[in-house]
């Protein structure tokens, strides 16, 4: 008896010890199975020869990538890789170009260039005659950069025997933006609590920070926004600047800068004078004198994040001031250190009747040209927020003097929260490769694509303390796939989903490709169970959980779905055009043009941008009314669709992650199904018609549905 129960306790240990948490993300360096690709790998490299300066001398950058390399290799060859004085046949030799006599020869005689400062070369050469290869860059950076491209390749299962690759990131700014409280609260947030633990702070370092700063730099994210944008002026403190320095000091070898969002108000708030107007002397001076405390604490402090009059945040128009002469103010006091100010243009007001998605338009616009050089006004990817499917935001080809970022979501905030599996790579690609026809950093009018506009891009974390970091093991690929995009807005969807599944679960053949097919379509699917045709914005009030067509006792008009969709007994949809509020205007014609027509307005916008009678007749020939049931109902089947599919994925991955997703997959079928019931039961009630034969039949009442309260719905803060 004895003897039976310590063979099942190790059997439990072992399983335990081995079992996929999903904690590793998308780095799992694990001993490649395939017999024949792991001994071509072996036999490839041999050593690893480090050039260039030690951490204490000033490369901490360098000391980051040395550990990655060793420990990478280590675990996809299963064995150790020794470390080299001399090159060998089959070394790797990495280190800065100037760090080593041969790599800038070597680079000339592959005709090779790098590029800006976080720029790489990896490819293959001949050094005295040995085979070897080489990851260099002009900086420590650079050089990390490359070592994670090659432990990419190596978990891909890629050939690396004959590389020549160069790469530089396009965007200067790459960042993720933590909508996380003092408290550990995360607005927004659906994958547990803060992974900052300030309490602890400085003197306890979890783990977990340099994994996560590992993660951001292997996909080339070199900046994070420490606290929520609605912030608390607490943060700017000495106290917690003292924090925020730990922080930073972890972060930096992954060459990643910290920023904080700095609460306009701080002066009155925290500071003690009597007014805030960044046109006032005293103002002016107390926040010069906290940027020069903030630099002595943090030397390579990127700068702040600001939310100004929005939503209740106070701002310069308090003081009857402009939001560049606000912006302008914080630039000033962080010049002389190199830090910039990111100026969200995420402004609507209450008491103006203007369509709330020409609001920032109409505010932004006129400044072009009036913002400091260091300052990047910070402009989400569509015009009201964040919603499933949007048309990108007319800021985006209309202010080229000014810097520009783009902020995304990866939370799921408005796709199901961290329950459903909706990949978002396909809906950053959508606004990124947008056609604006405006004007961009490199030229205008055709061709000016959302993406060349950019001089940064932001995404809010969905990460939090949660085991596997963002709640749902799929939610993973989204902050892949924005890091990735950052670096290279020209990737596609299908190739950042690839490498995701390749690195995060498997690289059978059969099982990449049914996923990839389930994560394409993920987010289309989601869009027709929850918002087809260009519906937005009606989804349950203040939690945002679930669909509240009908919600109408908001305390601001813009806050209530009826305000978006405005359905009544003639039709549905917000009419943008010259005939409505004309939202439509603040776009290039070029760009107009595709929108402005009833019947040639692609159905994905048509309610977006038109009010629409119940029975005009759809491209697809079907009406209105029964378009919409139709989409609905194949979004629902699309889920189960996805069901099936993942059920046959079961013999392919480990036990754990493919049960967590079974599960979490059947949360979304569920959803779905609500969705798709509450809201047919409600826009029935305009037309009047019924919901065509062939589809399942509401399992309840629309009462039942209006009925249904979420109090502790997560992510609110």
């Amino acid at each position: 008896m004895n003897r039976l129960f310590c063979i099942l306790l190790s059997i439990f240990f072992f399983h335990g010890l081995s079992a996929e948490d999903g904690y590793r993300l998308w780095l799992r360096y694990d001993l490649i199975k395939n017999g024949k690709i792991l001994q071509e790998y072996r036999s490839a490299i041999s050593g690893i020869l480090f050039a260039g300066p030690a951490a204490s001398n000033g490369a901490p950058a360098l000391s980051a990538a040395k550990t990655e390399l060793l420990t990478g290799l280590q675990g996809l060859l299963g064995k150790k890789i020794p470390e080299q004085q001399n090159i060998m046949e089959g070394s790797i030799l990495a280190g800065t170009i100037g760090s080593y006599p041969s790599i800038a020869i070597l680079l000339r005689d592959r005709h090779l260039e790098i590029r800006g400062e976080e720029g790489f070369a990896l490819f293959s050469a001949t050094l005295g005659g040995k085979h070897c290869l080489v990851i260099t860059g002009n900086t420590s950076t650079g050089v990390l950069y490359g070592v994670f491209r090659l432990l990419r390749l190596i978990q891909e299962q890629q050939p690396v025997g004959n590389l020549a690759i160069t790469d530089a990131p396009t965007i200067r700014y790459r960042i993720l933006d933590h909508w996380d409280n003092l408290n550990r609260t995360v607005e927004r947030g659906y994958a547990g609590i803060s992974i900052w633990d300030w309490h602890k702070l400085p003197l306890y370092i979890d783990q977990r920070y340099t994994d996560y700063a590992r993660a951001n730099a292997s996909v080339g994210i070199n900046g994070a926004v420490l606290n929520n944008v609605n912030a608390n002026a607490a943060v700017l403190t000495k106290e917690y600047l003292i924090k925020a320095a730990a922080l930073a000091n972890t972060l930096r070898p992954y060459g990643i800068k910290v920023y904080l969002s700095a609460k306009f108000s701080a002066p009155v708030v925290s500071g003690g004078l009597k007014t805030a107007d960044p046109l006032d002397r005293s103002v002016q001076e107390w926040w010069k004198k906290k940027c020069d405390t903030i630099y002595s604490f943090i030397p390579d402090f990127g700068g702040f994040l600001v939310k100004a009059n929005s939503e209740g945040q106070a701002g310069p128009q308090d003081y009857g001031r402009t939001h560049a002469d606000g912006a302008n103010m914080l630039a000033d006091a962080l010049a002389p250190h190199g830090g910039i100010v990111m100026w969200r243009a995420f402004v609507y007001s209450n008491e103006t009747p203007e369509d709330r998605a020409k609001q920032a338009y109409t505010e932004f616009r006129p400044l072009d040209g009036k913002f400091r050089k260091n300052v990047v006004v910070q402009v989400k990817n569509g015009p009201i927020d964040f919603q499933p499917r949007e048309p990108f935001h007319p800021l985006f080809g209309a202010m080229p003097a000014t810097p520009l970022m783009m902020e995304f979501q990866l939370t799921q905030e408005y796709l199901g929260f961290a329950t459903h599996l909706v990949y978002l790579a396909p809906l950053f690609k959508e606004c990124l490769d947008a056609d604006t026809y405006g004007k961009g950093l490199h030229g205008q009018g055709k061709g000016t694509t959302v993406a060349s506009t950019l001089t940064g891009i932001a995404g809010v974390a969905n990460i939090g303390n949660d085991l596997d970091w963002c709640g749902h093991p799929f939610a993973q690929a989204n902050w892949y796939a924005f890091g990735r995009l950052a670096w290279d807005p020209e990737l596609s969807s299908t190739q950042i989903a690839d490498e995701w599944i390749r690195q995060t679960f498997s690289n059978d053949h059969a099982f990449v490709d049914m996923v990839k097919k389930m994560m394409l379509a993920s987010r289309e699917v989601t869009v027709d169970y929850m918002t087809p045709l260009g519906l937005h914005h009606i989804m349950g009030y203040g939690h945002h959980y679930g669909p509240a067509p009908w919600w109408d006792k908001a305390s601001r008009a813009d806050w209530n779905p009826v305000y978006y969709h405005k359905a009544d007994t003639a039709g549905i949809g917000f009419d943008r055009t010259a005939t409505g509020s004309n939202a439509l205007e603040q776009y290039a014609p070029e760009a107009r043009k595709q929108w402005e027509g009833l019947d040639t307005c692609p159905d994905q916008w048509l309610l977006w941008w038109h009010h629409v009678a119940w029975g005009h007749r759809m491209q697809s020939g079907r009406t209105l009314w029964e378009e919409l049931c139709y989409k609905y109902n194949v979004g629902v089947d699309s889920v189960r669709w996805m069901q099936k599919a993942w059920n046959g994925m079961e013999k392919y991955i480990d036990g754990e992650r493919w049960r967590q997703v079974k599960m979490l997959l059947a949360i979304q079928e569920n959803e779905a199904v609500w969705w798709r019931n509450a809201c047919l039961l409600y826009f029935q009630t305009f037309p009047k018609s019924p919901i065509p034969s062939g589809y399942e039949r509401p399992d309840h009442t629309l009462d039942f549905y209006k009925e249904l309260r979420f109090p502790d719905a997560p992510g609110r803060g």
